[in-house]
């Protein structure tokens, strides 16, 4: 006869931590996809094509760490971080065209309208919408890396 702790192993403190990884990229990509809404819809800062297609890859993976948080599945390494490294290097680039380390004229997709290099405001005389991309993107892509992958195997239920 088994007592109830023999049955559940008490976890290890590098399993306790990957149980916050999820919560922690789904609170990741909540916060920056809110930010951008913000930003653009409250403060009418235009955003510039690279923030298009950074908001295309952000904004899927609310839904899809929402599912997988609650369907428990495992699912969301899978699904998300293909978007997040898209992201990332999306992010990538936009701070070095931000920056001025890659000329914006050289690029090809930032609008004269609304360029690529616009600065809004720095927070901390530093910190930029470029900047908090990047970060965003980068907890994420990282939470999502020391995640267990997800079985081969998985039954999906009706």
């Amino acid at each position: 006869m088994t007592t109830e702790t023999e049955a559940t192993p008490a976890l290890t403190t590098s399993e306790r931590l990957r149980s916050w990884l999820l919560p922690l990229a789904w609170l990741q990509s909540l916060v920056a996809t809110v930010g951008s809404l913000y930003f653009s819809e409250v403060m009418c800062y235009v955003p510039c094509n690279m923030c298009w297609y950074q908001r295309i890859m952000m904004y899927p993976l609310v839904a899809i760490f929402t599912v997988s948080l609650l369907k428990r599945d495992g699912l969301a390494r899978r699904y998300g971080l293909p978007l997040s490294i898209f992201g990332l290097a999306i992010a990538i680039f936009h701070n070095l065209v931000y920056y001025g380390i890659i000329s914006e004229g050289q690029v090809g997709i930032c609008l004269a309208s609304v360029p690529c290099t616009t600065r809004w405001f720095e927070w901390f005389g530093f910190l930029s919408i470029p900047q908090m991309s990047l970060i965003a993107f980068t907890v994420i892509t990282i939470s999502l890396a020391f995640m267990r992958p997800a079985p081969e195997a998985v039954e999906i239920e009706d």
